[in-house]
């Protein structure tokens, strides 16, 4: 129901959230067969990515954009956040969420959402996506950038990378962490 570009996915409670440009929203809860748009409290606001914790989703985007919906997703409004700093990817595990962005910026909630902290980053360089698996969060970024917090998000450190390529996405499945960038590794 939208043309704007989609940024992220994700799905809780039989429902799939997408989030994009200009304030899309969209969501299905009949397996993806079909999308509806939903209704948010920002306007002109880009989101980047979205994440599902707790019974609630949080979107991140521009200009530190946060947002969240308790209502399975049928409408989003605006949370409090830190400085407004773009977040280009946000991930839930061990009731924290944590939001990572722009100048390596990692911002944290462990009130489910309510309220966000900064968290101190080992890197100036910009953070694409995080993941967690293994109670262990893993942050990709710019120049190889991989960051690790063993401690609920509380701080990172930098993980050995293999490469120096920009780091544009993070996934966890199978006891296993796997990046990858823009030319196909």
């Amino acid at each position: 129901p939208t043309s704007e570009i989609l940024n992220g996915v994700t799905s809780g409670n039989n429902t799939f959230v997408v989030v994009g440009s200009y304030n899309a929203i969209v969501r299905s809860t009949d397996n993806g067969s079909s999308f509806d748009n939903v209704t948010s409290s920002r306007t002109s606001k880009h989101y980047m990515a979205v994440t599902f914790g707790n019974n609630k989703f949080v979107a991140v985007g521009m200009s530190g954009t946060i947002a969240s919906s308790t209502d399975n997703g049928s409408s989003f409004s605006t949370m409090t956040s830190p400085p407004s700093i773009t977040l280009y990817g946000v991930s839930f595990g061990n009731n924290t969420f944590v939001g990572v962005g722009y100048d390596g910026k990692i911002v944290r909630s462990t009130d489910n959402g309510t309220t966000w902290d900064n968290v101190t980053s080992p890197t100036g360089n910009r953070l694409q996506d995080i993941t967690f698996g293994n109670n262990t969060f893993v942050a990709v970024g710019l120049s190889g950038n991989i960051l690790r917090s063993t401690d609920n998000g509380s701080s990172f450190d930098n993980a050995t990378s293999r490469t120096t390529n920009h780091l544009n996405g993070v996934g966890f499945g199978n006891n296993t962490f796997v990046g990858f960038d823009n030319y196909g590794n």
